[in-house]
Formats: C-alpha cells, sequence, structure tokens
C-alpha cells in the first residue's frame, strides 16, 4: 500500500515535460479515441468503487465540448466536458458520482444537468452505471471544428478531491474579460479600440423601417383593443394583439442591457488580470462567494456614471435597430416615457429550494399560501401595465421520464403530506405506471393551484406557461392547455416538428422561450446548438426564425441570451458563446445583419403572403 501511495505522489509532482502525454486530435463526424487504463497509468485499478474522484491534467486546443467515456465491462458512462478556455493546462477532479448515477441535485434541467469547477464544467446526463471493472477510458467529440487537440498527461485516481485549477499562463482572463491565451480576429487590446468601435456603433444606430407601432404591433393591422396584450387566432393563424389593437409577433433578445455574463471570482482571484472596482462588484451569494460581471465594467467603461439607465436606454435603441420587439424585465420598471418596451416576466417563487426534481410539496397546508404570496408579491404591482406582454410560471421542469424515480425520493424523505400522499395512492399498487399517474396528478394540482393565485392577482396579462424543455412528454403539453400560451424552450437547428406536435397537444398558440445557437472559440463553448462560424450564425437564425413563423400556431421566439457568458462560467459553470453582443458589448454583426432581414419578413411569413427562408445553415 505504501508503495503505491508513493507512486501517486510521483505522478502528482512529475514535472509536465517529463510525463508522457497521450494526444487525440479529432476529425470527422464522430472522433474517438480511446486508451486501456494500463497505458494512461499503470498503476490504475480496474475497480474505482474505494474511491471519489478521477483526476485528469489536461490542455485542450479549442473550447469545443467533448465527452469522456469511462468503460467499465458493464458498459459506458460518460460526462460531457467543457474546458474553460483553451491553450493552458488544467486539472480536471471530476467526482465519480455523476458517472455512477444521475444527478438530483437542482430545480429546472439546467441546474440538474450541468455541474461547474473551477477550471472547467461539464454535463452530467450519463448514461450512468457502477464503476467496478473499468477497462478503458475514451474521448470522442461530434462534427470537430478544425482538427481540435485534446492532450492529456496524467491520470489518476483520489479519495480526497485535489482541487481542480489552471496549472499555467495565469492570469487567464484579461482586463475586459476575454481570454487571454488566445486570439482571434476582433480581440478587445485596449480601451481606446473599444471606445472607437463604441462610438461607430452609436452613430450608425438607426431605427429601423419594421412597421412598428409604439407597443411594436403592426401599424397596417387592425383588431380589437383591450388596452393590455392578448391572443388572437385570425384567418387560422395566432397572433399577439397588442394594446392598441395591432397584430403583434414577440421577438426578443433579453439581456443586452444592463449587464450579465457574472462569474464568481472568490477563491480564483488569480485567474484574472484585474477586477473591477468596488463598487461594481456583485454580491456575496451564499455558496458561490463573491461575483463579478465583466460585462457590467465594460458598460461602466462605455457609459459612465449613470451606465445602467443609459445601457438600458441604449438597448431599446438597438431593438428599434435591430427589429426586436420584447425586451427585459428591466423595461417594465427603470425606463420610462416613448424609451418603454413590451416585456415579459417571469414568476417562479413556487419552486422553492426543498423541491425534489423540482416537485414541491403540493398537499402541504401552507402550499396554496405560499403561491397566493408570491402571486401578490409579483404581479399586484405590475397588473396594470399595458407594456407587460404576459408572464411565465415555471422554466423546464425537469423530472418527465423519471416519474419513478421522484416518487422514490418522496417516499425515501422525511414525513410530508406529498409522502403520505403518495403512500395512500400506491396502496392500491405500487407499479412504474401508477408512480407516473401520481405525479401527473400532483402536477395538475400545482398547475391549478398556481393558475388560480395568478388570475387572482392579474386578469390583465397573459399566462404564458412553463417553458417546457427538451422534448417534453405529451402528457405534459396536453396540460399546458390551461395556459393562455404554451412557451417551449426548443433547442434545435429546426424546431417545427416540436411546436407542431405542442400546438396539436396543447391547442394554445406557441411562444418559443429559449433558443439560440453559438461557435466554439474566443474561450467560449458553442452553446447548445454549435454553428460553423459566425456567418452560419445569421443563417442559423434565419432559418430557425422564419421556419417556425411560418407555422399557425406561432407567435413570436425569444433568444437566449444577448451576452456572451462569462468565459469561467455562470453559476453553474456554463460558458456559451450566443451573445448578440460579446462581453465587451460589441455586436456580432453576421447574426444582427442575418436577423434584422428576417424581422422585415415575418409578418408576410406568418400571414402566408411569403415563403420562409429555406437555406439550412452549415451547423455542426
Amino acid at each position: 500500500m505504501m508503495r503505491r501511495s508513493l507512486l501517486v505522489l510521483l505522478l502528482v509532482l512529475i514535472p509536465a515535460a517529463a510525463a508522457e502525454i497521450r494526444r487525440a486530435v479529432f476529425e470527422g463526424a464522430t472522433s474517438e479515441h480511446k486508451w486501456t487504463l494500463k497505458e494512461l497509468n499503470p498503476d490504475l485499478p480496474s475497480d474505482w468503487s474505494g474511491y471519489e474522484f478521477l483526476v485528469l491534467e489536461l490542455r485542450a486546443s479549442s473550447p469545443q465540448r467533448y465527452t469522456l467515456r469511462v468503460i467499465d465491462a458493464g458498459g459506458v458512462r460518460s460526462v460531457t466536458m467543457h474546458p474553460f478556455g483553451q491553450n493552458v493546462w488544467l486539472r480536471a477532479s471530476l467526482p465519480l458520482h455523476y458517472f455512477l448515477r444521475r444527478s438530483q441535485e437542482g430545480f429546472d434541467m439546467a441546474s440538474m444537468g450541468n455541474k461547474a469547477s473551477n477550471s472547467y464544467w461539464m454535463g452530467v446526463n450519463g448514461p450512468h452505471g457502477s464503476l467496478n471493472a473499468v477497462q478503458a477510458i475514451g474521448v470522442t467529440m461530434q462534427n470537430p471544428l478544425g482538427k481540435p487537440a485534446l492532450e492529456i498527461r496524467s491520470v489518476r485516481l483520489a479519495k480526497v478531491d485535489p482541487g481542480s485549477d489552471f496549472l499555467e499562463k495565469l492570469p487567464v482572463v484579461d482586463e475586459f474579460g476575454q481570454w487571454a491565451r488566445a486570439d482571434w480576429p476582433g480581440k478587445a487590446k485596449s480601451l481606446a479600440q473599444l471606445k472607437k468601435e463604441w462610438a461607430e456603433e452609436e452613430k450608425a444606430l438607426k431605427p429601423g423601417d419594421f412597421n412598428y407601432c409604439q407597443y411594436g404591433g403592426y401599424l397596417n393591422t387592425h383588431a380589437q383593443a383591450t388596452g393590455f396584450f392578448r391572443v388572437e387566432q385570425i384567418d387560422g393563424k395566432w397572433w399577439f394583439v397588442d394594446p392598441d389593437g395591432h397584430l403583434f409577433l414577440g421577438i426578443g433578445v433579453p439581456g443586452m442591457g444592463t449587464g450579465g455574463a457574472e462569474t464568481r471570482v472568490e477563491g480564483r482571484e488569480k485567474y484574472y488580470k484585474a477586477l473591477p472596482p468596488a463598487d461594481l462588484l456583485g454580491p456575496q451569494t451564499p455558496g458561490r462567494g463573491r461575483t463579478v460581471s465583466f460585462r457590467s465594467w465594460n458598460l461602466f467603461r462605455r457609459f459612465g456614471e449613470g451606465w445602467r439607465d443609459k445601457a438600458l436606454e441604449f438597448e431599446g435603441k438597438r431593438m428599434e435597430a435591430w427589429g426586436l420587439t420584447v425586451g427585459e424585465s428591466s423595461f417594465g420598471g427603470a425606463v420610462a416615457g416613448p424609451a418603454r418596451k413590451p416585456y415579459l416576466t417571469m414568476v417562479r417563487e413556487w419552486q422553492t429550494g426543498t423541491a425534489l426534481l423540482g416537485m414541491p410539496d403540493v398537499y402541504a397546508d401552507d402550499f396554496p399560501r405560499m403561491v397566493d404570496q408570491a402571486a401578490a408579491k409579483a404581479l399586484t404591482p405590475r397588473k396594470d401595465d399595458p407594456y407587460l406582454v404576459g408572464f411565465y410560471v415555471g422554466n423546464e421542469v425537469p423530472w418527465p421520464g423519471r416519474e419513478a424515480e421522484l416518487v422514490e425520493m418522496i417516499l425515501a424523505g422525511k414525513d410530508t403530506a406529498m409522502q403520505r400522499a403518495a403512500k395512500a395512492f400506491l396502496a392500491a399498487g405500487d407499479t412504474p405506471e401508477r408512480r407516473k399517474e401520481f405525479v401527473l396528478a400532483s402536477f395538475r394540482k400545482y398547475l391549478a393551484t398556481i393558475n388560480a393565485a395568478v388570475k387572482k392577482y392579474d386578469p390583465n396579462h397573459l399566462n404564458l406557461g412553463l417553458r417546457f424543455g427538451g422534448r417534453a412528454p405529451d402528457d405534459l403539453l396536453r396540460m399546458a392547455n390551461v395556459f393562455d400560451v404554451n412557451s417551449l424552450n426548443p433547442y434545435a437547428v429546426d424546431a417545427s416538428d416540436q411546436i407542431k406536435r405542442a400546438y396539436e397537444l396543447s391547442g394554445r398558440p406557441i411562444l418559443i422561450g429559449e433558443f439560440h445557437n453559438g461557435v466554439p472559440g474566443n474561450g467560449l463553448a458553442a452553446s447548445l446548438v454549435q454553428m460553423r462560424d459566425q456567418t452560419e450564425r445569421g443563417v442559423g437564425y434565419r432559418y430557425y426564425m422564419e421556419q417556425a413563423a411560418a407555422l399557425p400556431g406561432f407567435v413570436g421566439a425569444n433568444w437566449f441570451l444577448g451576452t456572451d457568458e462569462s468565459v469561467t462560467g455562470r453559476m453553474d459553470g456554463e460558458n456559451y458563446n450566443f451573445g448578440w453582443v460579446d462581453v465587451t458589448d460589441r455586436p456580432y454583426t453576421e447574426l444582427v445583419e442575418a436577423a434584422k432581414a428576417t424581422h422585415k419578413r415575418l409578418y408576410a411569413v406568418h400571414s402566408g403572403q411569403e415563403k420562409p427562408f429555406e437555406q439550412k445553415p452549415k451547423a455542426q
């Protein structure tokens, strides 16, 4: 045992230059590399049950995601790896329990599936299983761009977490929040360069010709005006109708105005060349420590004192120039007068921290009271606001497909009203089908309680539903008939099939709550839908949006998110390149110009006067 411990210690301390480096270059539609345990480290056992962490030293030439596969005699176990940045050696300490079983930590799909560390983040959606007879470790990449390479120079197991960290070239983030250890066309090299480009954008930014009224509705259309947004089916097509009675499509890109791209710096201060001034530092967040937003710092550099109000006002000008009709919730109070824009908001206080897989105890005596109080607080101040389109009442519930597991968690937990209800229901028979029936009945109760409360405190605005994530099952989509609008988050190159199915099952008009695309580069990951380059991002936007708009149930779509995420990750580690603007507040011109062309056509496409854009993007 002493000899083995000494060997592990030597492997940790051995200089990188002397360690044997395994190198994988990814090419082709699906590229895979695999090594036996003995090839990676002769001291690695096949039974990992006595260990807690898989520890690797890695260097990636690209931030493109790859799958780390552990091949066990019982099957493949995997996590999806996203290294922060590129071209730097890092240590990744991976908790083995993410290979063994599905995560039960979180309240929606993203918080369940994304897990952060200091130097990388990962997706932990499996497959999962035992690690008692491990034979090899492999890496795979789908549709690699530019022959990216991954190097591995150390693989070991640990019982105690040695921590994940960058091992060289610190700092790795420059004073503008950009990845410091790579270069690319257009990278900001100085504040003078940024000020020049900001000034050029401001000079060129003019309202576009989209034929919108003050609310963003189409001026040449007429329907009944009620003073608030509503939905109506006209000649077989669904539309929002704005307060003045104009037909309206909700086109939103939230997150460009007042900041965003927050990242944790506490314990990682050495990663950054400079940190924002003290008055721009984010709050101490329980469990996360101090956070900062380089995006906010860059907005302060751009606008100076009063930067928040000025940045939000500038977002309104971008909306007018780019043809966007829906803004973020800040437009509900921070901006007044002619600069106001329609906006959406999210109310989900009923998704409490005690919920299991996002499902709270809907049978508890205090659940209706909690929902009532949350609805009163969130909705009463806005119930008479004509600029509020409507509100979402939740986001991406994570339990569909896991109903039996959710019931098992309820039964194994402490004594609650929900546990007693489950036991009583299952007394007549405990089968996977019965467990699913119990969860669906509980969810109907959940929706009925929420919908009653929001209608009580705000009868004027639209209930936009739950923003179902992934390919929501038929049962949930049928339940969406209780909403005014059925909202989905379908990430795809083309979401037409998902929109059609959701519309047919719910009978309600469809609003896309989230979609996006991105490119791996500049230290950032590609986002959920990967395109070949920035030009193809624009093509992808046009194709997705116009194919969706051609459908009768479509009433709008909202991009997620207006600003790239921080290169060192948000709270769950996610660090996507999906913005319309980068961390330095400069637009991705290719995407913006493509979107403007589509926005000028959306009325004609949705009304059936013109065919949708047919060029498919070169999407990887």
